[in-house]
């Protein structure tokens, strides 16, 4: 199976690392292709990879495809891909917004496999979700979905609006536990801890609350009752996140990634 990725930038280079380092290639090194110049000699010196000079080197003679440049390069790499190409390989996008359509239609691709990868990959904790065109067989995902798991671990959903979807939940959401974790850690040296205090504090305290939600079949409002007695702190501050609409917040915000996604298509 000769995989190739084309674009090194972050996300790129993450899902090359992860296949690479995987026993999934077999005999054949990961190919990867950027127009970069410093980032190719930089990749050269990697002995996991097969680093390409020119697309019609690597690209004719490839399976599975991932594409991972940012969607206002998409226009210009389909162009240049385009006459090189055939119906047999499939094509794996990275790109946030671009559609299974538009890449079937400016590509001139039959089996198109679109995805919504998150930062988490990096750290081997991603989570992407994917879906595909209906040229790509069974037997063709399962091979695709266990490229996308050595990054993590990936969500076969059913239409693209649910790729929309989990960009407003878990494209964007690192996001939002970064936002939470920087209010506390102002918070944590605004009461007088060091800046080396506060991060242990806040960042052991995400860790422990999410080992112990993934470790026991206890829903995170299950939890809350647990912590919080009544009268007591922690119910004072939830208290305030109720007063302040906390909750109600942090779900529109969610729908304003959905909603920012789907336009993206729109414009695409």
């Amino acid at each position: 199976m000769r995989v190739l990725v084309i674009g090194a930038g972050n996300m790129g280079l993450t899902y090359a690392e992860g296949m690479a380092e995987s026993s999934l290639l077999s005999r054949h090194k990961l190919r990867i292709f950027d127009t970069d110049p410093i980032k190719i000699e930089s990749l050269s010196k990697d002995v996991r990879f097969k680093v390409l000079y020119a697309l019609n080197d690597c690209l004719p003679k490839a399976d599975i495809v991932f594409i991972a440049v940012k969607p206002y390069h998409s226009d210009s790499l389909f162009d240049a891909m385009k006459s090189m190409i055939n119906d047999h390989q499939i094509f794996v996008s990275l790109m946030a917004g671009v559609t299974i359509d538009t890449i079937q239609q400016k590509l001139g691709a039959k089996k198109v496999i679109r995805t919504m990868p998150n930062l988490p990959a990096q750290v081997g904790k991603g989570v992407t979700s994917y879906t595909e065109s209906k040229e790509v067989s069974k037997v063709e995902l399962i091979t695709v979905r266990n490229l996308l798991d050595t990054t993590g671990t990936s969500i076969h959903v059913n239409t693209e609006n649910f790729i929309d979807a989990s960009t407003g939940i878990s494209g964007s959401g690192p996001a939002y536990v970064f936002y939470f974790m920087q209010s506390m850690l102002e918070a944590a040296q605004k009461m007088g801890f060091s800046e080396d205090d506060s991060k242990i504090l806040v960042s052991s305290t995400f860790e422990g609350a999410i080992e112990l939600f993934n470790q026991n079949d206890i829903s995170p409002k299950s939890w809350i009752k647990k912590v919080a007695s009544k009268g007591g702190t922690t119910q004072a501050a939830i208290d305030s996140m109720e007063d302040n609409n906390v909750k109600q917040l942090i779900q529109d915000a969610a729908y304003a990634a959905f909603d920012r996604a789907v336009e993206l298509g729109k414009e695409d």
